[in-house]
């Protein structure tokens, strides 16, 4: 079961969830061009978006990536490796 997830930024309109990173932390990237990515930390007032370089984006979810086969999360693993694969290949 795939859950699409949005987020409105205030200057670059609709962003696509990539995959959670950690606690309070998301990845996204516009929704159409993905592009550019930011990393949402999500505060109890109002998100804050830390733009990151497409080279960083990808470099995070390779870490989600080892973290969740160091884990045995295989199911979550798949489905973060394919978001991983149809975004940076």
């Amino acid at each position: 079961m795939s859950t699409e997830i949005y987020i409105n930024h205030p200057n670059f309109g609709l962003l696509y969830r990539l995959c959670v990173i950690d606690k309070n932390e998301e990845l996204f990237t516009t929704l159409y061009a993905q592009r550019l990515f930011f990393k949402v930390v999500i505060q109890s007032q109002s998100p804050l978006f830390e733009p990151l370089s497409r080279t960083e984006a990808r470099i995070l979810m390779e870490n989600k990536l080892r973290r969740l086969r160091g884990n045995g999360e295989w199911q979550t693993y798949q489905e973060v490796n394919k978001l991983y694969q149809n975004t940076f290949q």
